[in-house]
């Protein structure tokens, strides 16, 4: 009879344990989703103007998943701890799935990160200089113009590769441009009509192209899109490990 007892009392602390042990993951684990979300969404409001020069949509795709799952992962979050304290199998399934679904989304939004980072590369050196030469000042395509004046004047960089690009574009062909031999925003102090004068004092002659700066700059923004997504993947085994053995725990404990 004490053997069942001590038995039973030692079944009871254990639970308490993972409920705690629980609890506590929960909530780094809605802290987390914050995160998440955040990275996401800070990818797609602030750096919106970049993604409308990339031909793929692959890059826009990795920070989508993120603020998705960022959001299911608060919600999660929330449904572990009623889960936990109301000792509720249903609801441990019931998170468990969702924890499986949000770990399977952060690792394609990871995977993806880590193909599209692969073929980035080619992608610009490819596309790119057609974006520009095409697209720069044409009609509707406010943004895409707004985007390449503003990857100059933040990169310091003017063209695709170099600025005699720009002798190609349909734009600084034209009459609209005003005897320019550049857009104005490859200029160093950006004034009216200053990419008529196209020497290095002047413009980012010297300073090289867009291609390899834009090129580092979206990498370093997937290798972080790729390690919230994995690292936080990886974190989410030991949460299904303790819904697990809570699970059992409580499964093996008498109503």
């Amino acid at each position: 009879m004490k053997m069942n007892e001590y038995k039973e009392k030692q079944e009871t602390c254990g639970t308490i344990c993972l409920k705690y042990l629980l609890f506590i993951f929960n909530f780094f684990f809605w802290l987390a989703g914050g995160a998440v979300m955040a990275v996401g969404i800070w990818t797609l409001v602030q750096k919106s103007d970049y993604i409308s020069l990339l031909s793929s949509s692959m890059y826009a795709a990795t920070a989508y998943i993120l603020v998705i799952a960022g959001v299911i992962v608060m919600v999660t979050g929330i449904l572990g701890c009623c889960a936990t304290f109301k000792e509720r199998r249903n609801l441990l399934r019931a998170y468990f799935i969702l924890l499986l679904c949000i770990f399977l989304l952060e690792i394609l939004a990871g995977i993806l990160a880590y193909i599209y980072y692969q073929q980035l590369s080619g992608e610009l050196k490819q596309n790119l200089k057609d974006t520009m030469i095409m697209k720069y000042k044409q009609p509707g395509e406010d943004k895409l113009t707004d985007a390449v004046d503003k990857l100059q004047q933040e990169f310091k960089c003017c063209g695709s590769n170099n600025s005699e690009d720009w002798s190609d574009s349909i734009w600084i062909k034209s009459s609209d441009a005003s005897g320019r031999k550049v857009p104005d925003s490859c200029c160093k102090t950006v004034t009216k009509e200053c990419g008529k004068r196209v020497h290095p004092s002047n413009i980012y002659k010297v300073e090289g192209g867009c291609i390899t700066k834009l090129e580092n700059f979206i990498q370093e923004h997937l290798r972080i899109i790729g390690a919230v997504g994995l690292g936080i993947a990886c974190v989410q085994v030991f949460g299904m490990i303790f819904t697990c053995c809570l699970y059992r725990s409580l499964k093996a404990e008498p109503y």
